[in-house]
């Protein structure tokens, strides 16, 4: 598998990933990416350009996309859309890219006969109660509360019916919250942490009770490459580094590691259809592949975030201020 295609891959989770994938083996990389908002080529640069190449393309189209699965030895599918905010407003382009994107994908990968590995989210499964003693597994019933996440399922099962079907070489993992570099500013990590470093308060959802299972995402690219390497046709991994915090203990974390008081947040309109919480059990990932994450520790993880995102403000300053007047019209 030394030709990989990565799809999505000026996102935040698929930059990583191919950021990664050069760092660490002797593949090479062809992205394609439809660069919406999502989408930041400043996220691909400084990559070796013998071993990497970018397309600007929508997976949705057939024509783009069955020439770059055809000369690809793997295809590694992260394109999505994924906001779910965004996806209350308006959820066509969540069945465009999520739904008639992978099947695009999964359609040229079994005419041409290629190994396909799909992402996913955690999000499919629903959400668990704050005290439940519950993690999602391989065998959690889908149960998505979003035209995100159901359009994601959905692209899941497209996956796992081309498997059985028509005989497709493919893998799906569903991977819980991640953080790190690269990641837009509208997410809630990175936004409170760009907050405090322009000297501004952090803003919590509600009461700041709901509850994600944090990784980082390298942790969430070495888990990918395992799969890719070792997964079972056919099968599903979870992809988890138990670190489950609530809202409120990240934002604390955050002001904690830059030098601020605890309490210096304000509480802000919670987000609609706000799920509770989110638990990976990646137990089948680490006992039948061996992958372990790097950043077990949540505190060593977001320490290397904030110090990315400080020492990177050109990345994310063009984006800022347009995201801040975009939640203040929505009283968040």
């Amino acid at each position: 598998m030394s030709n990989l295609l990565v799809t999505g891959g000026a996102g935040f989770i698929g930059s990583n990933f191919v950021h990664y994938v050069l760092e660490h083996t002797d593949h090479t990389v062809t992205v394609l990416d439809k660069l919406t908002y999502a989408g930041n080529l400043a996220s691909l640069e400084g990559l070796p350009a013998g071993r990497f190449r970018f397309v600007k393309g929508d997976i949705a189209d057939a024509s783009v996309v069955d020439g770059l699965v055809a000369e690809a030895d793997a295809v590694v599918h992260y394109a999505a859309e994924s906001h779910n905010d965004n996806s209350l407003d308006d959820p066509r382009p969540f069945l465009d890219t999520n739904i008639i994107g992978t099947y695009t994908l999964v359609e040229a990968a079994r005419r041409h006969g290629k190994r396909f590995h799909h992402i996913s989210t955690d999000e499919v499964y629903g959400d668990l109660e704050l005290d439940d003693p519950e993690r999602f597994t391989e065998q959690t019933p889908y149960n998505p509360s979003s035209p995100y996440s159901s359009t994601k399922a959905g692209s899941d099962l497209l996956v796992r019916a081309w498997v059985r079907s028509f005989g497709l070489q493919a893998t799906i993992s569903n991977c819980s919250n991640n953080y790190g570099p690269y990641q837009h500013v509208e997410k809630f990590i990175p936004r409170q942490i760009t907050n405090v470093l322009r000297g501004e308060r952090p803003k919590l959802y509600g009461t700041g009770e709901n509850v994600r299972d944090w990784i980082h995402a390298n942790d969430h690219s070495s888990a990918v490459l395992t799969i890719l390497e070792k997964g079972v046709i056919g099968e599903t991994y979870l992809i988890g580094a138990d670190g489950e915090k609530n809202n409120k203990e990240v934002v604390e974390a955050i002001l904690v590691a830059l030098g601020q008081p605890t309490d210096a947040y304000d509480l802000v309109t919670d987000r609609p259809g706000h799920d509770l919480r989110y638990a990976i059990d990646s137990t089948k990932l680490r006992t039948e592949l061996g992958w372990t994450p790097q950043y077990s520790d949540f505190a060593s993880g977001l320490a290397d975030t904030i110090a990315w995102y400080r020492d990177n403000e050109a990345w994310w300053a063009p984006q800022k201020d347009a995201t801040e007047a975009r939640y203040r019209a929505q009283g968040q």
